[in-house]
């Protein structure tokens, strides 16, 4: 797979309500992951396995840390929840952080982040939500994507598309169901109306403070819990009227508390688990796939 000379790679591994990622040094490692190495590391069967890599931090003069994120198929997220909170947690676990604010530059703009609880919890102001076609984006004229319409399989869905940095679709719905999630979710990932692909959230508003989501992630698929996921979803309700501001969003790994400000800025508390940390063998990489 691999022509460079290597030695073994440190990781991290830590998990947001069991999405899990591995966070690795690009200054200790010394150069760029491949496509192809990327997808092994996230391997479950033939790799250390992940819903993701979180690699940094990478020199920014734009904010006190910079963060790229990798998707398990190798594509670059433009944002993270989960990933920005466990990013936030290995920089106090690693003592570059303290409980004070501090900023993370991502490809889909730049947060503020806050460690709470000896590191196990974690705040994120996510940024301004946009529900413009333009920012998110969604194919035809310019509007704001809300309760729109798209046949599935045959069926008729009511969904809302919005950005909190990264592409969201969000249907709401009666009944949720990770069948569901794994049975639509590729569908909606892929479809033509979006051309950066898209997350795709299901959603049953259960109050005024408490929603349910199951959840396709771009370029991961089913997933168990997402920060960005729930700031959209949460956001598409408060803007369709059905929930309040303070929300909790419930989701098969847990929960996170999402705040939503009157000009839409998204505030997400929840918590970081640490889980183990290693070091990838080269040897990993040699063994040939059948195609």
């Amino acid at each position: 797979m691999n022509d460079i000379e290597m030695e073994p790679m440190k990781y991290y591994r830590y998990h947001g309500l069991g999405n899990d990622y591995l966070v690795m040094n690009p200054g200790k490692i010394g150069r760029d992951l491949t496509n192809a190495e990327i997808e092994r590391i996230c391997h479950r069967n033939y790799g250390v396995g992940s819903d993701g890599i979180l690699w940094g931090p990478v020199e920014t003069d734009k904010a006190d840390f910079k963060l790229r994120i990798f998707n398990p198929d190798a594509s670059e997220a433009e944002k993270s929840g989960n990933g920005l909170r466990i990013f936030a947690r290995h920089l106090f676990d690693q003592g570059l952080v303290s409980d004070r604010s501090f900023t993370i530059d991502t490809l889909g703009g730049i947060v503020t982040a806050r460690v709470f609880g000896k590191g196990q919890m974690i705040q994120v102001d996510m940024g301004h939500v946009s529900f413009n076609s333009k920012d998110i984006p969604v194919k035809g004229d310019e509007r704001e994507v809300l309760r729109e319409t798209m046949t599935l399989r045959g069926n008729d869905y009511t969904f809302s598309a919005a950005t909190v940095g990264n592409p969201h679709c969000v249907f709401l719905m009666e009944d949720i169901s990770e069948s569901l999630a794994r049975e639509l979710g590729p569908l909606v990932e892929n479809d033509a109306r979006f051309p950066n692909r898209t997350n795709v959230q299901f959603m049953k508003v259960l109050d005024r403070n408490n929603i349910q989501i199951e959840i396709w992630e771009r370029g991961a698929g089913y997933t168990l819990a997402s920060g960005s996921s729930s700031s959209a979803a949460a956001s598409v309700a408060f803007k369709l009227g059905l929930v309040d501001s303070d929300i909790t969003v419930h989701m098969p790994g847990g929960i996170l508390s999402i705040y939503i400000s009157d000009d839409f800025l998204i505030r997400m508390t929840g918590p970081v688990t640490r889980v183990a940390n290693g070091e990838i063998d080269p040897e990993m990489f040699t063994f040939q796939l059948n195609s």
